[in-house]
């Protein structure tokens, strides 16, 4: 009797990044809802890719509806058979392509839509919400909720321990937020562009020691898509494939007494292992996109990623190399510091990524390497919580 061939028994499928789109920057107060951000970043990012909406058998959303993503599917008019709603802060996006990336290569979906929309600015000014001074006090964080440690705090405590145990100072710590300015400053949808010097960092109101208001990143509303499909699509595709070449999850702790070491985030395994999946280096990226909702964050990713040693991050942030034309340059379009941060930005990161490897990025920002050609591969690694969870992708052209 015939054994029906079962589509895990098949190679593997090459997956790639068909479509990425940003919604308007900062609408009027009141203009658009998170549904219709999403909406729109959808439509575009379809737009971009060339692929039409019927084509999508997958969906990825988190943060938004009583039953996410079944009430963005909905929205969108999408009737999707594979799905995924994980939620694990900022590195979201990131570990949903790769959830989404390992079911187009296993055939259990051809197209996956990413996409995302938040108006936390807006709610803000309108009363509809209060700023987020933690996650809440349920489950083992109701331990920690009594003695008021907000969420800017714990990233201020591992920050002070990263300062104390290597020598940290804070005007490398400063220096981070400079350089994202000075990248902001040439991408028109930034939310602030005009430069920052250390000492403005330095000088500013302290949130929480050692943060000044500089060294925190930017609150807006904003949203985001990302398309990912099967090679068989790629021949239909209106714009240049940018491919998943590896990627790599983790999770630490949710109570800061539970987490080993404050200078060590999950992104020191999260990164090699996405590194070891795509056959590179950290000294072969050419762009990298890295969570900065502090200055800190991006310190220590880059030391975790294996971008230098660990205690090493504050000499290697100085001397502009973060900058567009620096030795890495790091959150080219500003990143949540001085661009844009409507709350889970891992997607955003994944948008630039891709626009810089597709030479998309316009005059003025996009980056290139020493013999004037466009970058060919770069990371995306997002951080959720306070450095609980880790997800780094890398990407790359051909």
């Amino acid at each position: 009797m015939p054994v029906a061939t079962s589509p895990q028994h098949t190679a593997a499928r090459r997956v790639a990044v068909a479509g990425v789109a940003l919604c308007d920057p900062e609408a009027p107060e009141g203009a658009a809802t998170p549904y219709a951000l999403h909406a729109q970043a959808a439509r575009r990012a379809l737009a971009d890719a060339g692929i039409d909406r019927s084509r999508v058998d997958g969906l990825a959303s988190a943060g938004l509806g009583t039953l996410a993503p079944v009430d963005v599917a909905e929205y969108l008019g999408l009737r999707p058979t594979w799905v995924d709603s994980t939620s694990v802060g900022g590195a979201t996006w990131e570990v949903m392509a790769a959830h989404a990336a390992d079911a187009i290569a296993q055939r259990r979906a051809d197209a996956v839509l990413l996409v995302y929309g938040a108006t936390p600015r807006a709610d803000l000014k309108a009363g509809r919400r209060t700023a987020d001074l933690s996650f809440g006090a349920r489950g083992p964080l109701q331990f920690e909720a009594p003695y008021g440690h907000t969420l800017v705090a714990k990233y201020a405590m591992a920050a002070r321990r990263h300062m104390h145990e290597y020598g940290t100072t804070l005007e490398q710590l400063a220096e981070v937020a400079v350089q994202a300015r000075a990248n902001a400053a040439a991408n028109p949808e930034a939310l602030h562009r005009e430069p920052v010097t250390v000492a403005d960092v330095l000088s500013g109101p302290v949130i929480a020691d050692p943060f000044t208001k500089l060294h925190c990143c930017v609150r807006t509303d904003g949203g985001c898509a990302v398309l990912l499909v099967a090679e068989d699509l790629v021949p239909d595709l209106a714009a240049e494939p940018v491919w998943v070449l590896g990627s790599g999850t983790a999770v630490s702790h949710t109570t800061m007494s539970g987490w080993a070491d404050f200078t060590v985030s999950p992104a020191a395994v999260s990164g090699p292992a996405a590194f070891a999946r795509a056959g590179v280096t950290p000294q072969d990226i050419d762009v990298a996109q890295i969570y900065d909702a502090f200055t800190y964050m991006t310190l220590v990713t880059l030391e975790d990623l294996g971008f230098c040693a660990k205690g090493e991050g504050g000499a290697f942030v100085e001397g502009g190399r973060l900058l567009r034309e620096g030795a890495l340059p790091v959150n080219t379009d500003g990143g949540g510091l001085s661009a844009c941060h409507p709350g889970m930005r891992g997607l955003f990161l994944l948008v630039e990524a891709v626009r810089q490897l597709r030479g998309e990025a316009g005059a003025g920002r996009q980056v290139r390497r020493r013999d004037g050609t466009l970058p060919q591969l770069a990371v995306a690694s997002g951080t959720g919580g306070w450095f609980c969870s880790s997800a780094t992708v890398v990407l790359g052209r051909g």
